[in-house]
């Protein structure tokens, strides 16, 4: 009877390709053209921020220019795609297109980047969203993809763990001292949930990272509250300037 019910269902609403449109043989996923536009990172990356390197592993750790000439409070970055193309399509989609679908088949190409840097009992903690944007979006974007990234993997998640302090300015188009200034003490670990980070590694999700200034707010509030350790992974990394 399932069977049937889902067979009248894919011919009512035959899946949809998440980036055009266009139908495709699964829900939540991408046709060939989409796949192939869709700038996915693999091979050699650095390992503070997840930005594709060349070269090949040799053992030691490797950073790129950027993430050298301006380090990280956390010690390991990860990201599933570049912010270009068909994947910045599908992150503002996310985003700001209330596209809250996306996040599913998101948390399965994080979980794929994710397992590298994976300890035990790793909690998923996503970034904060302002209570008033979020009144306006009705969504956390980083919750969704924290949410399905734990899903996949079988890792504790605490949407709730951080809290934004104050509505902070739009940071788009802000340098990265700006950026940072703008960000001071407007992240701080809920109370409520403070037993929960001690003596754990965290896990920091976020949808973008460009300068790293919102995820180094919210790592430097985990260490100041007890985490043991914390990496970061995002859905996608701005390619910086060389």
């Amino acid at each position: 009877m399932l069977a049937r019910i889902q067979t009248a269902v894919s011919l009512l609403y035959p899946p949809r390709c998440l980036g055009c449109g266009d139908m495709v043989e699964s829900d939540f996923g991408l046709c060939g053209p989409c796949w192939r536009e869709t700038s996915f990172i693999g091979g050699t990356v650095c390992e503070s921020c997840g930005t594709p390197l060349p070269g090949a592993v040799d053992g030691h750790r490797i950073e790129c220019d950027d993430c050298m000439a301006h380090p990280h409070p956390w010690s390991h970055g990860r990201a599933a795609l570049m912010y270009e193309g068909r994947a910045r399509q599908l992150v503002l989609a996310l985003k700001h297109g209330d596209r809250p679908e996306i996040a599913r088949p998101a948390g399965r190409w994080l979980a794929h980047v994710a397992r590298t840097i994976l300890v035990p009992d790793t909690i998923v903690v996503p970034v904060p969203l302002h209570w008033s944007r979020f009144l306006k979006r009705r969504y956390n974007q980083s919750a969704l993809l924290a949410q399905s990234l734990a899903q996949e993997l079988g890792n504790e998640v605490c949407p709730d763990l951080l809290l934004r302090r104050k509505r902070t300015a739009t940071l788009e188009g802000k340098t990265a001292e700006q950026r940072f200034i703008t960000l001071k003490d407007a992240i701080q670990v809920n109370p409520n949930r403070l037993e929960r980070l001690q003596g754990r590694t965290v896990l920091l999700i976020d949808d973008v990272m460009t300068t790293g200034a919102t995820l180094s707010a919210c790592c430097l509030a985990c260490q100041a509250s007890g985490a043991k350790d914390v990496r970061v992974l995002t859905l996608a990394r701005v390619a910086m300037d060389a």
